[in-house]
């Protein structure tokens, strides 16, 4: 479809319908987990049986993963993808069928999820038939982008549209093989896996949902919106195709390093680890990419808090996969396992590298889907800092507390008894739980500023094309498209 300029006519109803809705399961997904956090500070917040710990921390998870975090990626491709091929989306209805269909699962799996329906599997805690669904609508986003591909007017494809293709492909397979269940009721399945074996396909699974969920298309976001907002181009493609070909390779193969001190093989335990390991070097050059594109560029980070959001969060990136490699080494690991250490180890990516990058991302979007000025900058930049500080405040009392976890439980008498209960282990981390509630808190009220602030960008705006303006067009006074 091509407007009377000759300029293809996008498709922006999709991604302002993947915009609101991510930021509004954004919202939901941190109250929730700030509840969670709150009820591990204090356990008499922990309320039954709808909403105590065991069954609002999986909603916690899906609703920021599949619901904020998809969502902005959904919002993203639909809006980079268009631009890059220089045509329309392969099928609106097939766009509508996303949108719709995708919310519904989201919906569904909060409303299962409080009532106890749950698999207990990391990060894929859905019944089969929330899983069949899921499947289906992924399918439909998987046409709809090859279709797109497929007819494009651009005979080159920009690095962003790799890292969305392996996103595509890979959450496909990842969901599949894993999810595959023998049902026994409406609402309760059992794998088809046991042992050993199961735990390994669920952790290849869970690690390369982050790899795959919380990497790759995150990245696509940075490679397509920081080159926008700065107004330069990335670095060097030929380091973009690099850390491509290099990051995928090795992700898929790192997921034993869970299954560390387990019974899975010593060799299967061994080779996780040296993939793990080996990941440092593509996702540092990734991250090195992405800061070397604003060479030139640098003062414009002082004003700018799109810019800010991302470098803090390319920086948050390089520190979370060091840190996540060297966690995976055996003598770290035993002290690190089942301790905070790993939770602060996953929120310092999952707020300062994903969150802070679809943040940008929104900020950036906004405006342009309905050509409009951003309402505040200095409420963004209030944004901005609210978010740095939540992070480190929830991030740091973690490590804190890990380390302290794991030199207490490996604490011995000279007989050999351990020196402290499981209880006196719990009771030393306490007020660490508190500075974490803290921190998610301060962190929360920066996602409110946000929320006001798009809305209020979306009342002086319209998702109506101003008369005269060309398809596509950007606000006057905010960069081009």
């Amino acid at each position: 479809m091509t407007g009377e300029s000759g300029q293809p006519v996008y498709d922006m109803a999709v991604v302002r319908g993947f915009a609101l809705s991510a930021l509004v399961w954004g919202l939901v997904g941190m109250i929730v987990g700030l509840l969670a956090a709150v009820q591990l500070a204090w356990p008499e917040a922990n309320w039954g049986p709808y909403l105590h710990f065991g069954r609002i921390r999986p909603i916690h998870t899906n609703a920021v993963i599949f619901g904020f975090t998809l969502g902005v990626v959904f919002a993203g491709t639909y809006y980079g993808i268009q631009r890059l091929c220089r045509v329309r989306m392969f099928s609106d209805t097939l766009s509508r069928i996303n949108l719709w269909g995708w919310n519904a699962i989201i919906v569904a799996a909060a409303v299962s999820l409080v009532l106890g329906h749950t698999t207990s599997k990391e990060y894929a805690e859905l019944e089969w038939p929330i899983d069949v669904a899921l499947a289906v609508v992924w399918v439909v986003y998987a046409v709809n982008v090859f279709g797109t591909l497929a007819r494009r007017r651009e005979k080159g494809m920009y690095a962003a549209i790799w890292f969305w293709i392996a996103t595509v492909i890979t959450i496909a397979m990842l969901h599949i093989v894993n999810s595959m269940a023998l049902p026994v009721s409406w609402m309760k399945s059992y794998s088809a896996y046991s042992g050993v074996f199961d735990a390994n396909i669920q952790w290849w699974y869970g690690h390369n949902a982050v790899g795959f969920l919380l990497t790759t298309p995150i990245l696509g976001l940075m490679y397509y919106f920081l080159p926008k907002v700065a107004g330069r181009p990335i670095y060097s493609h030929r380091l973009s195709i690099l850390h491509f070909w290099s990051l995928i390779f090795i992700y898929i193969w790192a997921g034993p390093h869970h299954l560390i001190y387990s019974p899975l093989p010593d060799w299967a335990q061994t080779f996780g680890v040296a993939f793990s390991v080996a990941l440092i070097f593509p996702s540092w050059g990734g991250m090195l990419n992405g800061l070397l594109t604003l060479s030139g560029a640098w003062d414009k980070v002082r004003t700018d808090p799109l810019l800010k959001m991302f470098v803090v969060g390319l920086t948050f990136y390089g520190m979370s996969t060091f840190e996540g490699p060297m966690m995976a080494v055996r003598s770290v690991n035993s002290l690190s396992h089942f301790t905070n250490w790993t939770v602060g180890h996953v929120h310092s990516g999952a707020l300062g590298w994903v969150a802070l990058t679809c943040f940008a991302t929104l900020y950036y979007m906004i405006p342009r889907l309905w050509h409009t000025q951003l309402y505040s900058q200095r409420l963004a930049n209030v944004h901005f800092w609210l978010a740095t500080l939540g992070i480190v405040l929830y991030v740091t009392p973690m490590w804190v507390a890990g380390v302290t976890q794991g030199l207490m439980w490996r604490a011995t008498n000279p007989d050999g008894s351990l020196a402290y209960t499981f209880i006196e282990t719990v009771a030393a981390i306490r007020v660490y739980d508190v500075i974490r509630a803290a921190g998610g808190a301060v962190f929360l009220s920066g996602v409110f500023v946000m929320f006001y602030n798009v809305w209020r960008t979306i009342q002086q705006g319209s998702a109506e094309l101003p008369e005269g303006a060309l398809p596509n067009a950007a606000p006057a006074t905010a960069g081009g498209a």
